[in-house]
Formats: structure tokens, C-alpha cells, sequence
């Protein structure tokens, strides 16, 4: 009888954490943009590794959500400086006024890549390839940009590749090795590539030394102050201000200390950055738990569990 009543009490807690997950899983989808349910995709087709596989560094970075949104914030904001950049969202997307939308399609495209299998992972990289033709036009200094350049691309990939990678060293595993953050750039060229860009770095020093040496280039106008402002202000709902508020301070906190001074904001003190830094190891307990099992990673390796048919 009291194995019996044992074994009842440790299915309710069972249900009673699933039940958890999925309703801090639906809050995390909120927040982040997400206009999907959970993501049932990645479960299909049984077998497939996708492009890089559970054994990849890319799959470890890339899963750490709190490091991926400061990660993503802070790219956004570097690749705002190049007037080329700038031009093509500022032309040809509604950011400005649906920045959390904007976000969740990056983060979509982010999930389709890394965990995916081969077929949604094409699927993925086809649908911006098509979305780039049709970008193009004038910068505000008369001269021509094109969303397909493959110097333009490559600005864009290394302002996401260092910041996902630098975001994760902070936030989530500061111990990774540098032989594994060199593998990041590695792995990640394939994405880069598969998008038109070119002659991608294989380093965290080469990537660093590549995204300085477009400095000449950058340009610092109104419509950059104008991204920099939106993102201090990220809409979001009354609960999420405080979280998405750590977000933004730790994006700033992560941009190289010449972009900082290039769009006019000051460091912020090492003990504020190291009180948002705690702040935020703690909100991503209750995350991370929930993505265990509820989170896109999560449900690829479900699909790796099964053979391929």
C-alpha cells in the first residue's frame, strides 16, 4: 500500500513539472517572439543529425537561450554601424516598428540551421537566399547595397558569430576551451557560406581582427542612434521588462570596447556588469530547466534517439 501511494505521488510530480514546463515554455515563446506552439518540427525526420549534430559546438552555443538573446541583441547592434547593413532592413523590413518579430525570425532561422535536419536546414538558408534578391537599392550616401555581397555578408555573419560565441563564454559556460570556441568559427562557416559570404574566419582572434578591419567603413548616423535607442526601449510586455531589461544591459556589456566608443555609449561599471551577469546566471535556471525538455534542442535529440527508417 505505500509503494503503492509512493509510486501515485511521483506521478503527480511528474505531471505536475510537465505541466510547469509547458506553461513556462509557452511564457518563454512569448516573449521571444515566437508565434508557434511547441516545436514538433524537430522531431522529424527520425535519424537525421542535421548539419552539424548533437557532438557540435554550434548545438551547445546555440542552445543556451539567455546567451543567445544577448548574444542576438548585441550582433544587432554592430551590424547597424555598416551603412550597407543598415540599409537593407531599414529599406526593406519593419523592424522598427516589430523588432520582437524581426527577432523571432532570426531565432527561427537560427533553430532550423543548428538542429533541424538536412532538408529544414536547406529549406531554411533557400528562404533568405530568395529573401536577399529582392533587397537592394540606395544607401542614404548614394551609393548601391546589395543584401547578396559577399563582403556585406560577411560583416553580418561575423557580428553573429562573435557575439553568440563571446555571449556563451559569459553566460553560460565560462570554462568552454579555446580550441572549442575555435571550432564554433569553424562549423559555423557553413552557414555563412551556404548565405553567398566569403573567406569566413576559423579563430576567435581571426574573427575579432576581420570584424576591426571594417572599421573605415562603419558609419555612426541617425539612423544607427535610432537602432541604439530602440533596443534600449525593446517593446515587451509589462511582465518581461525586468528580465529583457538585463538582456539589454548585458548586450551592451558585450560589444568590444571600440563599438562602444564608435556609437557614443559609455562602459558601465565592472560591478554593474557583474551584478547583471548574476542576475541573469539565476534567471536561467528555471529556463534552462524547462528547454530540457521543451526546447527545440531538446526535441532534435528526441529525433536523433529513433534510427533513421
Amino acid at each position: 500500500m505505500a509503494q503503492r501511494s509512493m509510486s501515485v505521488a511521483a506521478a503527480n510530480r511528474t505531471a505536475l513539472q510537465t505541466r510547469l514546463r509547458q506553461a513556462l515554455a509557452q511564457q518563454i515563446r512569448a516573449m521571444t517572439g515566437s508565434t508557434t506552439g511547441p516545436p514538433v518540427a524537430f522531431l522529424q525526420p527520425e535519424g537525421d543529425p542535421g548539419w552539424f549534430g548533437p557532438a557540435s559546438v554550434t548545438w551547445k552555443v546555440h542552445a543556451h537561450l539567455v546567451s543567445m538573446l544577448v548574444g542576438g541583441l548585441s550582433s544587432l547592434l554592430i551590424q547597424s554601424m555598416h551603412p550597407g547593413a543598415l540599409a537593407g532592413v531599414w529599406d526593406h523590413s519593419s523592424f522598427r516598428v516589430n523588432l520582437r518579430a524581426r527577432l523571432g525570425r532570426t531565432a527561427y532561422f537560427i533553430a532550423a540551421t543548428t538542429y533541424g535536419g538536412h532538408e529544414m536546414a536547406q529549406a531554411a538558408i533557400n528562404q533568405v537566399n530568395q529573401i536577399h534578391a529582392r533587397v537592394n537599392g540606395l544607401r542614404p550616401d548614394g551609393k548601391p547595397y546589395d543584401a547578396r555581397d559577399p563582403h556585406l555578408l560577411r560583416w553580418v555573419h561575423l557580428g553573429e558569430t562573435i557575439s553568440f560565441l563571446k555571449s556563451y563564454c559569459i553566460h553560460g559556460d565560462t570554462r568552454l576551451p579555446l580550441f572549442m570556441q575555435n571550432q564554433y568559427f569553424v562549423e559555423m562557416q557553413r552557414i555563412g557560406e551556404a548565405l553567398g559570404a566569403v573567406d569566413l574566419p576559423q579563430s576567435v582572434a581571426s574573427a575579432e581582427q576581420m570584424l576591426l578591419s571594417y572599421r573605415s567603413e562603419l558609419s555612426v548616423d541617425d539612423r544607427v542612434h535610432e537602432v541604439v535607442e530602440l533596443i534600449k526601449n525593446f517593446p515587451c510586455r509589462r511582465r518581461d521588462r525586468p528580465f529583457v531589461r538585463l538582456i539589454v544591459d548585458a548586450a551592451f556589456d558585450l560589444l568590444p570596447a571600440w563599438v562602444l566608443a564608435d556609437l557614443g555609449q559609455a562602459e558601465r561599471p565592472a560591478w554593474c556588469r557583474h551584478i547583471t551577469q548574476h542576475a541573469l546566471a539565476i534567471a536561467s535556471v528555471p529556463i534552462e530547466w524547462t528547454l530540457a525538455t521543451e526546447g527545440v534542442s531538446a526535441h532534435a535529440r528526441q529525433r536523433l534517439a529513433k534510427p533513421r527508417g
